[in-house]
């Protein structure tokens, strides 16, 4: 398995509120992480990144996930304990009252992954059949989607883009969309904060995930992409590639 990480504060912010990574477990599995921090003043960057910190340290005691049972138990206990740990400590920290983090994570076995996700950080897949969004945003144009108040092609200039309807942190219990597929050998998984998604069609994605680039080259192409449409925004994602265990590459 192979897997990129990658993050830009973009053209326009100031900070990098986003917070991500991929890590190996005690034996040799990967979590890739996105989270996009928001609110308290400069406090997005603190909730994302004890979101990754939370997570990565519980995932470097993992010793194995054997099953899908056991990867989506792992990720709503370790997410709900990474949810209370933010929210009590937005609430002793008048500075980072009201911080949150939208998350989608993804645990990568050799035989299937598991993804979670909170707000409108997403998890796409490429494989044979195709290209598709696992994730559904937990935001407001999107259930305006859902419910038929407005199209797609609305969503996309909708005023409140924006607004996310859940997030890690922001109250006492969260609410987890956690779902697993399987992964097989030259499958690609692209975790990505808004910054991206907002930016870069699918089409132009899944030109970049099938050039003949390496994996680090596909990551600084959509980056650059999401930059040269504008990059009001941070800027971060991972991709993970699943590789015949016979050609012995990692990274």
């Amino acid at each position: 398995m192979k897997a990129v990480f990658k993050t830009d504060r973009g053209r326009v912010r100031q900070h990098n509120e986003d917070s991500g990574g991929f890590f190996l477990n005690q034996s040799g599995q990967r979590l890739a992480i996105v989270a996009d921090g928001m609110g308290g003043h400069r406090a997005g960057d603190v909730a994302s990144e004890m979101a990754l910190t939370n997570l990565q340290k519980l995932w470097g005691d993992t010793t194995v996930i054997s099953t899908a049972d056991e990867a989506e138990e792992w990720l709503k206990v370790s997410i709900e304990k990474g949810n209370t740990e933010i929210y009590e400590h937005a609430q002793k920290s008048s500075e980072c009252e009201g911080m949150g983090t939208t998350l989608v994570a993804a645990i990568c076995t050799n035989h299937f992954a598991t993804i979670a996700n909170i707000g409108d950080s997403r998890c796409y897949i490429m494989n044979d059949t195709g290209f598709q969004q696992l994730t559904d945003d937990h935001s407001l144009v999107n259930e305006l989607v859902r419910s038929g108040q407005i199209s797609k092609e609305d969503a996309e200039h909708h005023p409140m883009k924006n607004v996310v309807l859940r997030a890690l942190g922001t109250e006492k219990t969260v609410k987890i969309d956690i779902k697993t597929i399987m992964f097989e050998e030259e499958d690609l998984l692209l975790l990505c904060s808004d910054g991206l998604s907002n930016k870069v069609t699918e089409k132009e994605m899944i030109q970049t995930l099938k050039s003949k680039q390496s994996l680090e080259e596909k990551a600084v192409s959509l980056i650059d992409s999401a930059n040269n449409l504008g990059g009001e925004d941070n800027i971060t994602l991972v991709i993970v590639e699943f590789l015949d265990s016979e050609s012995g590459e990692t990274s």
